[in-house]
């Protein structure tokens, strides 16, 4: 889990900021991804993909998040 160690923190808040939330107009991409997946219309291979591409960011400060709590 180093490499998880090295990554800095404000770089991934950023990341997940950014990603998570573009395109910011009209609504953001991962909040129309959500609602497609509890609706079950996810079920584009492209549409899975995005989904999963604008949630990596986020996924990867919540371990780097869980690992720093864990160091102390």
């Amino acid at each position: 889990m180093a490499w998880l160690d090295d990554l800095p923190l404000g770089a991934l808040v950023l990341a997940a900021l950014l990603l998570g939330l573009a395109p910011f107009v009209p609504e953001p991409h991962i909040w129309e991804k959500l609602k497609m997946l509890a609706a079950g219309t996810l079920t584009r291979p492209l549409d899975i993909f995005d989904l999963l591409l604008h949630l990596a960011p986020i996924v990867v400060l919540g371990l780097k998040l869980v690992r720093m709590k864990q160091l102390g």
